[in-house]
């Protein structure tokens, strides 16, 4: 029987990662808050309710479907192929980087978009060179029928089915 990870070990996992991604790491970036720039601000407010949503549903996915956590530490036990993850491999992160661009548009800040970059670079490097090899490794077909169908970054039109998949 999968054991689900707790609630404790949920919250443990998202303080340590995204709050770090998200709160500390732009907090000592220094971000000036820039008056004006309206609509920056509005989209960035309208950017970050979005990506915190997409975030956080991935995080109940997680959790539900995969019996683990966002943690590299606390792999899921099954793969999820659901929700979000039919039209793009990594909408978790998608929603990190949107939280990140939000902050970069709301604080009207230059350094928050570099620190969005590095981000994203990072995570990319991260899942070739060991993220996607050790879900290949872990669930076999089922994740390079995935891999193949369903690209890293830019979301598929019509949702990933499964069991339509006949590679």
């Amino acid at each position: 029987m999968i054991k689900k990870p707790s609630f404790f070990h949920h919250l443990r996992d998202v303080l340590i990662l995204p709050v770090t991604i998200t709160i500390l790491a732009p907090y000592y970036l220094r971000p000036h808050f820039v008056t004006g720039y309206a609509l920056f601000k509005i989209s960035g407010i309208a950017l970050g309710l979005a990506g915190s949503s997409l975030f956080l549903y991935t995080v109940f996915l997680f959790g539900t479907l995969g019996k683990g956590t966002l943690a590299p530490w606390s792999p899921k036990q099954k793969l999820v192929v659901a929700g979000p993850y039919r039209y793009c491999r990594n909408p978790m992160i998608t929603g990190v980087l949107c939280i990140l661009s939000a902050e970069a548009l709301f604080f009207h800040s230059a350094d928050l978009l570099i620190w969005m970059g590095s981000f994203f670079v990072f995570n990319t490097l991260h899942f070739v060179i060991w993220e996607e090899p050790d879900l290949e490794e872990k669930f076999g077909n089922d994740y390079r029928v995935y891999k193949k169908h369903v690209p890293r970054w830019i979301s598929r039109i019509k949702p990933f089915d499964p069991d339509l998949q006949q590679d």
